[in-house]
């Protein structure tokens, strides 16, 4: 392996430490550490908002071999505070590549190191739990990296949507954001809404969307507006969408309250699906609560059972959280997805009003397409009216 870059050291809270060196970047950052399993798709993971405010390790060991390609973003910025690996490949390969990965990290002013022992370091955190840390190729001495990373704020009671969320709304224009939108209170909703021809008008509420859920969502035909995440059940219900989507997005969902009081006074006015943060916002306002998972679910191969028709679909998945299915005692509220690895809730959906969510991405970017079918649901909800959980929906 090649060992040229600066001397790097990242250090946990509970004080074990990694040699590494960098190969893009330099300096010192402080985050909440995690790992992703997914073989391909780190172009993706980059720019996912959802892994703001922490550093990613990947656990496939060769990273950097397809180069990087203005096509898979899923936002305008690369997001993770650095970027981890075993082996960092230096001459891509892939006729779609515009620049290296080194290049792209360092333009990005984001740390990226390599020569890191992955599988240690995964194996760590699946035992003990994910952690905060501190990256620095400045400071190499262990004991002050671990003062640092124990002084450090992590992710728990920490509202990061504010730092990812656009901060005015705009059209999507089929490949990416369109015309910026002031949403004031004089905004005619027909202007607003004015050249769209799709089959229905989806207003998206912004915690840190991915672009592939607009791509995929565009890709059926519908009309998409994309709105901060502040906005407010007012402003939405002005707008007279057909449907409401609840992004994805970062940090701790507790910490986001603004959007668990939107979505309650919207229940039951308008068909609502969200995903991931989006489904964490939908359990909440239907009376749940959220805890923090041991080390997340970051991949591109987790099995999810649909209890709704029994089959199982392989998903691509990204959350630290997780609602807690004991604690909604409305009975109205189903669970209609668990993952099988620890059984924990992946979906639900309301008998009576047209809501449901899942925790997984079935956008699949990276990922699997198993689960492309649930955007279908939604468009069936606003077609109907109905919730999925309706017979002979």
């Amino acid at each position: 392996m090649e060992l040229e870059g600066k001397k790097a050291l990242l250090a946990l809270e509970d004080g074990t430490t990694f040699n590494c060196r960098a190969f893009a970047g330099r300096g010192e950052v402080a985050a909440e550490v995690c790992f992703n399993t997914a073989m391909s798709g780190y172009q993706e993971v980059l720019t996912d908002p959802s892994y703001r405010g922490q550093m990613v390790a990947m656990t496939y060991p060769l990273i950097g071999n397809y180069g990087v390609n203005p096509q898979d973003v899923e936002s305008r910025a690369v997001q993770v505070s650095a970027f981890l690996v075993k082996e960092y490949i230096d001459f891509p390969s892939n006729y779609r590549a515009t620049t290296s990965l080194k290049e792209y990290l360092e333009q990005a002013g984001v740390l990226g190191v390599q020569c890191l022992d992955t599988r240690a370091l995964t194996r760590h955190l699946r035992i003990h739990g994910a952690m905060r840390a501190v990256l620095s190729t400045e400071d190499l001495d262990p004991a002050s990296l671990t003062a640092k990373a124990q002084a450090s704020p992590g992710l728990v009671g920490v509202d990061l949507v504010q730092e990812v969320t656009h901060p005015r709304a705009y059209r999507w224009d089929g490949e990416g954001p369109g015309q910026e939108i002031e949403l004031g209170d004089d905004m005619d909703p027909a202007a607003v809404w004015a050249g769209g021809r799709g089959r229905y008008k989806v207003l998206a509420l912004d915690c840190g969307i991915k672009f592939n859920i607009l791509r995929r969502m565009a890709s059926r035909n519908l009309d998409l507006l994309v709105v901060p995440a502040a906005t407010d059940a007012e402003t939405i219900a002005r707008l007279k969408p057909d449907g409401l989507f609840l992004s994805n997005g970062p940090g701790d969902p507790a910490a986001v309250t603004y959007v668990v009081d939107t979505v309650r006074a919207l229940l039951g006015k308008l068909p609502v699906f969200g995903i991931c943060l989006g489904h964490q916002m939908i359990g909440q306002a239907l009376g749940g609560s959220t805890f923090k998972l041991k080390f997340g679910h970051r991949g591109a191969n987790q099995p999810v059972m649909d209890l709704m028709t029994g089959k199982v679909e392989i998903t691509s998945q990204n959350h630290g959280f997780c609602v807690d299915s004991e604690s909604i005692d409305d009975p109205e509220v189903v669970t209609t997805h668990i993952n099988l690895n620890d059984r924990t809730l992946e979906g639900l959906a309301h008998r009576r009003l047209p809501v449901f969510c899942v925790q997984y991405h079935p956008e699949a970017a990276p990922g699997p397409h198993d689960a492309d079918y649930l955007f279908d649901r939604f468009i069936d909800m606003m077609q109907t009216g109905r919730t999925p959980l309706a017979e002979g929906s």
